[in-house]
């Protein structure tokens, strides 16, 4: 209790700014019983390590996506849920802060969590594996251990990318008994964070995820690829930001960009801007689109992986 309350001192002297005081408060926190003086969350880390991760200083918001209803609901309950956390506490109720994004690459997990730093007014604290994950038995669940506590100390949101590498299913026959400790004291971690905390993991690979990692999110959303009305939407969004009609209607370039992630539709928008920008000023935009789409038609598709392949 005591160590909660001084965690809840430091995030209320950090939003006030006061950081010399909250980095005196923070030095009587303890880490697994030993004292521990934590940096600001933007310093490196003691002992000359790499830093456990970067800040992002969020740009965009839900207005800025193409959500499904009920992600869009979801994420819009969680934020109302934190900016009225007073009323939740006076019925002994804390607002949700464990979120789960699943789904192919390129379909916006990453820019939701920003979106959620944006809507909460939060930093977006973006897990770094190369300096977590040590070669050494034990290094990886110590660093972990310093990541969750820096990010105690500050309303953020906390976000682990391909959460598959450090959440993976103890029951892995081909894992070791190194990673097995490793979900173990995630799991741990994750348990304690304070609601001010907001952890937002994402996965491709829902399936090599350990089935203690689903109990503990209390939202697990499902962002899928686009269908034809999101792709119709999503081009009359890049028309409106980017001031360039694209000489073909919505429908007929939807159909013939099926399949695409909106990363995709992204770079296929940008190809069509580039030779845009280069062929000025006799610029022909329905016949550069024509172009384009003929391109990305004949754009080799990746090989199936085979059973046991990795991402690389």
């Amino acid at each position: 209790m005591f160590q909660k309350t001084l965690e809840a001192l430091v995030t209320e002297e950090r939003s006030k700014q006061h950081n010399i005081l909250a980095d005196r408060l923070a030095e009587h926190l303890n880490l697994n019983g030993k004292p521990m003086r934590p940096t600001r969350p933007t310093a490196a880390v003691p002992n000359g390590e790499a830093k456990l991760f970067h800040e992002i200083r969020p740009r965009r918001g839900f207005g800025d996506l193409l959500l499904p209803p009920l992600v869009q609901q979801a994420c819009s309950e969680l934020v109302e849920e934190h900016n009225r956390v007073d009323l939740l506490r006076a019925h002994n109720l804390e607002p949700r802060n464990r979120v789960l994004l699943v789904g192919p690459p390129g379909n916006g997990k990453t820019s939701l969590a920003e979106a959620l730093a944006q809507e909460l007014g939060n930093p977006m604290l973006v897990v770094r594996y190369e300096s977590i994950i040590g070669s050494y038995l034990g290094e990886t669940a110590v660093r972990l251990a310093k990541l969750f506590a820096h990010a105690r100390t500050q309303r953020c949101v906390l976000f682990f990318d391909e959460f598959d590498v450090i959440g993976k299913e103890r029951g892995d026959v081909h894992e070791t008994g190194e990673i097995k400790r490793v979900v173990s004291s995630l799991l741990l971690q994750v348990d304690q964070l304070p609601s001010h905390v907001v952890v937002v993991t994402a996965t491709n690979h829902s399936e090599l995820l350990d089935r203690a990692v689903w109990r503990r999110f209390q939202l697990r959303l499902d962002l899928l690829p686009p269908g034809k009305g999101q792709r119709m939407a999503w081009l009359e969004m890049f028309e409106k930001r980017s001031g360039l009609q694209l000489g073909h209607t919505h429908d007929h370039l939807a159909r013939r960009l099926e399949g695409l992630s909106f990363a995709e539709l992204e770079q296929f928008a940008q190809d069509v801007q580039r030779r845009y920008v280069l062929t000025m000023p006799g610029a022909d935009v329905r016949a550069i689109v024509a172009d384009r789409l003929k391109q990305w038609a004949s754009r080799a598709a990746p090989a199936p992986s085979s059973p046991g392949d990795g991402d690389g």
